[in-house]
């Protein structure tokens, strides 16, 4: 048992999850990364263990039920909390377009997220400060695809597009139904980040797509909640 704040990160053993899992253990929480490769996730956490971060992994696909219902046994025994969770595993299929692609898209971006956060908001509503974050895309902003429609060019593809305002919109309901509590629900745009996701071309460090995720785990008590942010700036459903 420990009485640190301990975060789980989704798809964690790589790219922008690793990378909030590193900020937010070099704030001193004890960070689970989750992973579909349980080697692959444990070799991260040695590396991060290496730089003196409390690291742990769990395997973790959000589209395995298994996988999922064994969550909050894990989280009790080991460590007797939850404190945050960061919804970071996500998918995007730039080349397919159909009923086939829409499907696989919203298994992980949208089913996923739901099946690991209610299975874990239990914990979440138990602990004095439970923050969940879900890292969506400004792609999934339909203010911002309207007003600027120009903008964002051939990333404008419905299935993710679809189901990032998807995701948005359990953020804002799931920050409505748990309204009057310590719990924070928000959503996070990293950016376009040099990741397997967003390629070599992208404008943003790994390190800098991290902040905003990193920025709602750690809110204050008197943080916002139910809202979506860049880097510090509200961003339009």
């Amino acid at each position: 048992m420990t009485q640190k704040t301990v975060a789980l990160i989704t798809g964690a053993n790589k790219g922008l999850g690793l990378e909030v899992a590193r900020q937010l253990g070099k704030q001193g929480l004890v960070v689970v990364l989750g992973a579909r490769d349980e080697a692959k996730g444990a070799a991260a956490a040695a590396e991060l263990r290496k730089q003196n971060i409390d690291a742990h992994v769990v395997k973790l696909d959000v589209c395995n039920k298994d996988d999922v219902a064994q969550l909050p046994a894990f989280f009790k025994d080991k460590f007797g909390r939850l404190d945050v969770l960061v919804n970071n595993a996500g998918v995007a299929e730039w080349r397919a377009d159909d009923v086939d692609s829409f499907r696989r898209t919203f298994e992980t971006n949208v089913f996923g997220v739901v099946a690991v956060t209610y299975a874990l908001l239990p914990l979440l509503q138990a602990s004095p400060a439970g923050r969940i974050v879900n890292h969506s895309s400004v792609l999934g902003s339909l203010t911002s695809l309207q007003k600027k429609p120009d903008m964002f060019g051939s990333f404008v593809m419905p299935a993710y597009t679809a189901s990032k305002a998807a995701l948005n919109g359990f953020t804002v309901a799931l920050a409505h139904k748990t309204r009057g509590t310590a719990l924070k629900v928000n959503s996070a745009h990293p950016g376009w980040v040099q990741t397997d996701l967003g390629g070599e071309k992208a404008p943003m460090k790994v390190v800098d797509g991290a902040k905003t995720a990193v920025m709602l785990a750690t809110l204050p008590v008197d943080g916002p909640t139910g809202q979506f942010f860049h880097l510090g700036d509200p961003l339009p459903w």
